[in-house]
């Protein structure tokens, strides 16, 4: 299996410079990865990179604790779109969701996907699975599938635990087929890539992406 097109090659370190995000992108050019995963400051620079390139830009909205307000998320994914980024990851807002504030969080949700769809462009919702359990992802994966969300993420990678097979799974039951889902947080192999996608994953989201495809590349010279 090819992994590479599955792949959103990601540095989301808050000490991320200029040449980390270069390395990034020509190293997502290089290999044929689906996009590259980036702070928003570094958007318009890797636009300049990439150039006319196929690789997509994602960059993330209320990341990565997603308690911002309703209006600062729709900024910053206007600001990104029109920084060039072909996609956002945002992150719902998980107090107001623990809160039982239920309105607040689809009004988020809707709000950032509406701005986004209005460009053309894709919104993955983040709904961070280690901080919920099943009727909480199913609640969640309600209000995305009815906000019309391109994908559901399932972590930011910043939280206790990031994506696993057991929440794809959930995620991939309670969703309609026409969502697609983005795994990410703590994918190091090839072994848990291919998983995630068995699960029913569709774009995974990791910065051990070199490490993913040099394995890849060696298991099918042996296989030759």
């Amino acid at each position: 299996m090819n992994l590479a097109p599955y792949i959103e090659h990601t540095n989301l370190k808050a000490d991320c410079t200029a040449d980390d995000i270069t390395r990034l992108c020509e190293e997502a050019v290089t290999h044929g990865f689906y996009g590259v995963c980036i702070p928003p400051y570094h958007v318009q620079l890797a636009k300049k990179v990439i150039k006319k390139n196929d690789v997509k830009i994602i960059t993330v909205i209320g990341f990565p604790f997603g308690y911002g307000t309703v209006s600062s998320k729709v900024e910053e994914t206007k600001k990104a779109i029109n920084s060039g980024a072909h996609e956002v990851d945002m992150v719902i807002n998980i107090a107001a969701f623990k809160s039982g504030d239920i309105a607040t969080v689809q009004n988020d949700v809707q709000s950032v996907v509406t701005a986004c769809h209005l460009q053309n462009k894709k919104t993955k919702v983040i709904i961070e699975t280690a901080y919920m359990n099943s009727d909480e992802i199913k609640l969640l994966c309600k209000i995305c599938a009815d906000c019309e969300t391109d994908y559901v993420k399932t972590s930011t990678g910043f939280a206790s635990e990031g994506a696993t097979v057991e929440a794809v799974k959930l995620m991939r039951k309670f969703l309609p087929a026409k969502t697609k889902i983005k795994a990410a947080g703590g994918i190091k192999n090839r072994k848990m890539a291919e998983a995630l996608i068995a699960a029913g994953a569709n774009k995974i989201g990791c910065s051990a992406s070199i490490a993913i495809i040099t394995e890849d590349t060696l298991l099918e010279e042996k296989e030759k």
